[in-house]
């Protein structure tokens, strides 16, 4: 069921309402607000993902679509994944999927956006060996309300679209049955994206879920009360992000209790650097592809080019804690 919005919950949205938004957005933010203090977490042992080897080879991508709905809430749901064929070019529907099972990441994109916004990078992790699947939320994506309180029912969203996604492992005549590891699943997001998907390792924890990547994402409303097995965390943000200041997405990762790093990018805004320039885009794709080749298929040569991807020209500054 949705959750309740209570008078804290509305507090609270009010202040991601100042924060938050999509890659096009650029409303000032709010500034200078920070949630009230909580008690700091306790760290619990890092999850042993079975060790394993990254696939080395670059897949072609298909790419379908999951009409899902849970209790009245419509979550149409894009799903990339590695495909048959040659590689290279653009996503094809329905195409065949390749051989294999591959880990699955939950991706959540940002007010007024769409998972078609994130493509170019989605589809760069899909052809690395990951299904993604990135749910449209019926109050926040483009066209929408943009009721900004929804956002604190959307890690739930996450999760129900998560049982379906995973459903069509063992469903007889499906083209993902038998290509879906439900043992290694990640979840991530952008903006409202991000704070969606830190409340699914806070508050909405959702167990099955074994490593997450925050874009320019802000603890806001759903709180750094990081729960549960230990899940590694990748955060990214731009040092000029005008909607979700460097700063608030900062204090949320300085929250997180298990293994860690943050990518910053000196000359990145909210959205137009990660999404729109090639040079910052690629090192963000390269960067997140090596976290979750090790955090999901346990790729111990993967974690150790995870800072020379991220440190390569004067692009970025990395955090190592991993």
């Amino acid at each position: 069921m949705p959750r309740r919005v209570t008078p804290a919950l509305m507090a609270s949205a009010v202040l991601i309402a100042g924060l938050i938004g999509c890659s096009a957005d650029t409303r000032p933010s709010a500034g200078g607000q920070t949630p009230p203090a909580e008690p700091k977490p306790v760290a619990t042992p890092t999850p042993q993902v079975a060790a394993g080897t990254a696939p080395k080879n670059t897949f072609a991508v298909g790419v379908r679509q999951l009409k899902l709905n849970r209790d009245g809430r419509a979550l149409p749901t894009t799903l990339w994944y590695p495909a048959a064929g040659q590689s290279g070019g653009a996503a094809k529907r329905s195409a065949t999927a390749a051989e294999g099972r591959f880990p699955v990441v939950m991706f959540s994109h940002g007010l007024g956006g769409r998972p078609d916004d994130y493509a170019k990078l989605l589809t760069r992790w899909a052809a690395a060996g990951f299904v993604v699947a990135a749910p449209t939320f019926p109050h926040t994506s483009k066209g929408a309300d943009n009721n900004v309180l929804d956002v604190l029912n959307q890690p739930a969203d996450v999760s129900y679209a998560l049982d379906q996604v995973l459903a069509l492992d063992g469903t007889a005549g499906d083209a993902l049955r038998g290509r879906l590891d439900g043992e290694r699943v990640a979840a991530a997001g952008h903006s409202a994206g991000g704070v969606t998907t830190i409340g699914l390792f806070t508050a909405g924890r959702d167990e099955r879920l074994d490593a997450g990547v925050v874009f320019a994402g802000t603890a806001l409303g759903v709180g750094t009360a990081f729960a549960g097995a230990a899940a590694p965390q990748l955060f990214v943000h731009g040092e000029l992000d005008e909607v979700v200041e460097y700063a608030a997405g900062k204090a949320a990762y300085d929250k997180v209790p298990w293994p860690k790093a943050m990518l910053s990018l000196p000359k990145g805004d909210h959205g137009r650097a990660l999404l729109g320039d090639s040079a910052t885009l690629r090192l963000v794709s390269d960067t997140s592809v090596e976290f979750l080749r090790w955090s999901l298929y346990g790729d111990p040569e993967a974690k150790k080019r995870i800072s020379t991807d991220a440190t390569r020209g004067d692009l970025a500054t990395f955090d190592d804690h991993l």
